[in-house]
């Protein structure tokens, strides 16, 4: 059980080395010299770490713009911490947690190998949210035992695969090849942007193409334009939350300066997490292909959402802040109908949001972002609080996941136990 828990939790559970490994697997199928494959595998590992560390920043300072948001606007509600949970079913079912991510990948490789659905799933922490609701709501139902893991495993595996298919045609579009896949549990969320977009958009009207008057210029680049975008999205909410709120975070620096470096922050991280997905691609693309060509033909890696960030970074920002306005509106509209109120989590707003940003530019243009974003927003607010009551039911209380493929799986279990309850 040790070994099990080492491989899950500092192989399997660090998406780096995971990748990594994989990448080195694919270049000793090529039959790539020694050199070549040290050089390709270290590369992969440090693509890896820079988006990391640039995820690390933009996490920091939206964990910032989240506290005085809520402070400034005095919001109160739950908001959704798919950490808290999954804390808790480490200590109650990590064993089985472990076995069904285990199970999950092992499944994905074998759809992958045997059927015409080529993705393999590599988001480490996606696969760990799933495996843990699974257990959680799984166990909470009454499953137990192999049985609770097999259930886990088959539909964490189905989901690995069918999941990236399901939003390929889309990611074909943005990225112009089949090289990559999105493996990312926020699918269905993009889909529904996507089909917004698609009723009210025009994709010949790219926000990458936005004109501006000569004296704008400047905001043709992309991380100037983000910075001119995200400073006031940072100061207003600071005013609002006043000096004493900001003075945890700033200490002596004064509040408002404290809160403009917060925003240049943010486009810091986004610049060190793009630098990291150009590497990535570099090497982790050729290198699949060995795994394509020896063990899982036409094999597709599936990665996480930022690899897309590249292809749309106009679309990124504008769908973050669309996501956040529908965010905001559900936040008030959905207690109306006796439904929990769900503060926006600017985490998810961000990265779910900027994906399906994405999504929306490649099929509508820019109302696809605006309009699409808008709902998008509502329904990532809606499911966490479709799915609170059912976790409340099992003895979790204002705590719910985030994302919409993880919820719309424990939705589905956990309807389906309570038939047999």
């Amino acid at each position: 059980m040790e070994i099990l828990k080492f491989i899950v939790n500092d192989i399997l559970g660090q998406a780096s080395i995971l990748v990594s490994l994989i990448a080195m697997i694919g270049l000793i199928a090529l039959k790539k010299p020694a050199g070549q494959v040290i050089s390709g595998t270290l590369k992969t590992l440090l693509g890896f770490l820079i988006i990391i560390a640039g995820a690390e920043i933009i996490v920091g300072t939206l964990n910032f713009l989240g506290e005085i948001f809520q402070t400034g606007f005095q919001m109160r509600g739950v908001v959704t911490d798919v950490g808290a949970i999954a804390g808790i079913a480490q200590q109650t079912l990590g064993r089985e947690t472990a076995l069904i991510m285990v199970l999950a990948f092992v499944i994905n490789v074998l759809i992958a190998r045997f059927t015409k659905y080529k993705y393999i799933f590599l988001t480490g922490q996606a696969s760990l949210w799933m495996a843990t609701i699974c257990s959680v709501i799984g166990y909470m139902g009454g499953l137990r035992g192999v049985t609770l893991i097999l259930t886990g495993g088959i539909i964490g595996g189905l989901m690995a695969v069918f999941m990236p298919a399901i939003a390929q045609p889309i990611v074909r579009k943005i990225t112009g090849s089949n090289d990559i896949a999105l493996g990312h549990y926020c699918t269905l969320g993009y889909l529904v942007q996507a089909g917004v977009a698609k009723v009210v958009g025009n994709p010949k009207k790219s926000t990458e193409d936005i004109s501006l008057p000569k004296g704008l210029s400047f905001l043709q680049d992309t991380y100037l334009s983000m910075m001119v975008v995200m400073i006031p999205i940072y100061l207003i909410p600071a005013i609002a939350a006043g000096p004493e709120v900001v003075k945890e975070f700033a200490g002596t620096t004064n509040y408002l300066v404290y809160s403009f470096m917060q925003a240049i922050q943010f486009v810091v991280g986004v610049y060190v997490l793009l630098s990291g997905v150009r590497l990535l691609l570099a090497e982790i693309v050729p290198a699949f292909r060995g795994i394509a060509l020896k063990i899982v033909p036409k094999a597709v890696p599936a990665l996480d959402c930022p690899v897309l960030f590249p292809y749309a970074p106009n679309a990124v920002v504008l769908g973050f802040i669309f996501t956040t306005i529908g965010a905001v509106i559900g936040m008030f509209l959905f207690p109306v109908f006796g439904l929990a109120m769900i503060l926006p989590g600017m985490l998810t707003n961000f990265f779910a949001g900027g994906t399906a940003g994405i999504f929306g530019n490649a099929i509508g243009g820019i109302k696809g972002v605006i309009f699409g974003g808008i709902i998008h927003g509502l329904f990532i607010t809606l499911l966490p609080a479709l799915l609170l009551p059912l976790l409340g039911s099992f003895g979790f209380e204002n705590v719910t996941f985030s994302d919409s493929d993880v919820i719309t799986a424990g939705l589905l279990l956990g309807k389906f136990l309570q038939m047999f309850q």
